[in-house]
């Protein structure tokens, strides 16, 4: 209940009264005849009293005939403290004609007088104001405390996802676009009104993934791409493209963590990071604003991560470095000025497959499918999410990233056979497509970090860049329309050759042609991510093993610039090899 107290009392109240003596005020009209007045009878005059005026029967007063004044009566004001509760982030306040005075943010406390409800306003309450009149409030925007002050029962699910716990872990269940959910508590007031959660049954979602009617929840952000992407339908078994979300995104801007508009970064594996000041001598003065570092890379794994040792204690063991060495080394990569990337293989991960099996992709039996000569944990298990986001705030907090990327987020490729013969179970407990575990991954993951201020980007295959979603569940627009920065990986010796044609012989044409498709894919999505596209920093793997030099790199990056993909580059060289990239550092800018 409300606290109730002794506030300022009403102003005396001034009681008009009838003068009861026989026959006062009775004139002509007024009854007279009915009962005869009674002869008139002499009045004493009371003994006179200093300050009297003459004639009069009350002492400082005239007399006046029919009308008699008591003496004012003090009335004591009973108030009580209580909050201001609504549907919205604000409540009317009412004046005495019913006018709406101002509103009252929701949550903020509001005095109101005690008393029954009258007979003119039996659903409001009256608000004491500064200068001594009264407001009106609706009593169902009065709460007693702070946990009642939201009182939406329903909202709508705009965007699917999981419900989570308190500490935002993806615990609760699947809610899908347009499903009602009963509102039952809140979290986050902020002092507009707003709340940044609501608590339904198994969890809470985030308010601005909720609408107020169903025909919000549902209607599509834009009706002709939603068609456009629907018309793509289901092409190699990766999900169908009408079943992902196109909502615009707004990309965030982190004060005191600025993502350069074009970023040229330098690939650092976990051995390499044992010597940063090499490589900053190598990037001083040829361009390079970035590095790329591995926090884990498969099985290679960059630190001693206390995260790891919850989730994952073969890969805690496994490090390559202990957490204090990492930390230092980067912190030194940070006070060069560098922006610096962390780098997480995502659904990759040999140790995860030896600790938790039932997370992994696997046979009808449980046992773990190594799948092109990896394992594979299944993009829809919200225990491999929780790993991997955890592992990246924890990265991100400790040794200071400024983004991190998550690479292998899909699933394995080359499992046809597997899926011809239903002889594979990717544990798709929710019925999800597999581009649809993609995108919800990386939106989990993109809120999680971006409430801590670090950027998200995400790697894909070059095919990405085609207009059907992949069999492994990449799909462009659905990617980029989440993440701070899409990274393809269209290396030239990725390709297959045409004919007496190789793609890695001619690296401008065949950076080019991906450049174009990729611009293209831009288009399809409200809120596109920044371009920053891997380039081939290596001799090529297939004959007539071209050597990359620095004509070969400078073509690359020469053709994402005239596709108009400006978001910049990384080398990708997995020896991390200094020699190469001071070979090809001339050309890097």
């Amino acid at each position: 209940m409300a606290k109730k107290h002794r506030s300022e009392v009403l102003p005396y109240v001034r009681e008009r009264t009838a003068d009861r003596r026989v026959g006062a005020g009775v004139g002509p009209g007024d009854g007279a005849g009915l009962y005869p007045p009674p002869p008139a009878q002499p009045e004493a005059a009371p003994p006179p009293v200093a300050g009297d005026r003459p004639g009069s029967g009350v002492p400082g007063h005239h007399r006046r005939t029919g009308v008699a004044f008591t003496r004012q009566k003090e009335i004591p004001l009973e108030t009580a403290a209580g909050y201001v509760a609504s549907e919205a982030e604000t409540a009317p306040l009412y004046d005495e004609e019913g006018n709406v005075l101002r509103q009252l943010v929701r949550g903020s406390q509001v005095t109101y007088v005690v008393e029954e409800a009258g007979k003119d306003r039996p659903d409001q309450v009256r608000v004491p104001q500064e200068d001594g009149s009264f407001a009106w409030l609706d009593r169902e925007n009065l709460a007693d405390d702070l946990s009642g002050v939201v009182t939406l029962k329903t909202v709508y699910v705009r965007r699917t996802q999981n419900l989570t716990d308190e500490g935002g872990d993806p615990t609760g269940p699947l809610v899908l676009r347009g499903q009602a959910l009963t509102v039952t508590g809140y979290r986050d007031l902020a002092a507009d009104g707003s709340v940044s959660y609501y608590r339904a049954d198994g969890g809470y979602i985030p308010a601005r993934y909720v609408r107020l009617t169903e025909d919000q929840a549902t209607a599509p952000y834009d009706a002709d791409m939603a068609q456009l992407h629907a018309d793509r339908g289901d092409s190699w078994g990766g999900g169908d493209a009408a079943g992902l979300d196109y909502d615009a995104y707004e990309k965030p801007r982190f004060g005191g963590n600025v993502m350069p508009d074009t970023v040229k970064a330098l690939y650092l594996n976990n051995e390499a990071i044992r010597n940063p000041e090499a490589y900053i001598a190598v990037a001083d003065g040829c361009g390079i604003n970035a590095f790329v570092v591995d926090i884990m890379d498969g099985g290679a794994i960059g630190y001693a991560s206390p995260v790891m040792q919850k989730y994952s204690p073969s890969a805690y063991a496994d490090a390559y470095n202990t957490l204090g060495s990492y930390q230092a080394a980067v912190k030194k990569l940070k006070d060069a000025g560098y922006y610096v990337i962390g780098r997480i293989t995502a659904f990759n991960d040999p140790n995860l497959a030896a600790d938790h099996p039932e997370c992994v992709v696997a046979d009808l039996s449980g046992q773990p499918l190594k799948i092109g000569g990896m394992y594979w944990p299944s993009v829809y298990s919200r225990q491999v999410w929780q790993y991997k986001v955890d592992l990246a705030l924890e990265a991100a907090e400790t040794m200071g990233f400024n983004e991190i990327q998550f690479d292998y987020v899909r699933f394995p490729d080359g499992t046809w056979d597997y899926d011809e013969a239903g002889t594979i179970d990717y544990h798709n407990d929710n019925d999800e497509s597999k581009a649809q575990a993609v995108q919800r991954f990386l939106q989990y993951a993109a809120d999680r970090l971006h409430g801590a201020g670090v950027y998200v980007s995400a790697d894909v295959f070059g095919e990405c860049a085609e207009k059907y979603v992949t069999a492994y569940g990449q799909y462009w627009a659905a990617i980029s329309g989440v993440v701070d920065a899409i990274s393809a990986m269209p290396y030239p010796d990725h390709y297959s050759a045409s004919g007496s044609w190789l793609p890695w012989e001619h690296p401008y044409e065949t950076m080019k042609t991906f450049g174009e498709k990729a611009a293209a894919r831009q288009q399809e999505t409200p809120s596109p991510a920044a371009v920053r596209t891997w380039i081939q920093c290596y001799n090529a793997i297939r004959e007539p093993y071209n050597t990359y030099g620095p004509d070969e790199i400078a073509a690359q990056i020469r053709a994402l610039n005239d596709t108009g993909n400006t978001g910049g580059y990384m080398t990708w060289n997995a020896a991390s090899s200094r020699d190469k990239y001071r070979y090809v550092s001339g050309l890097l800018n």
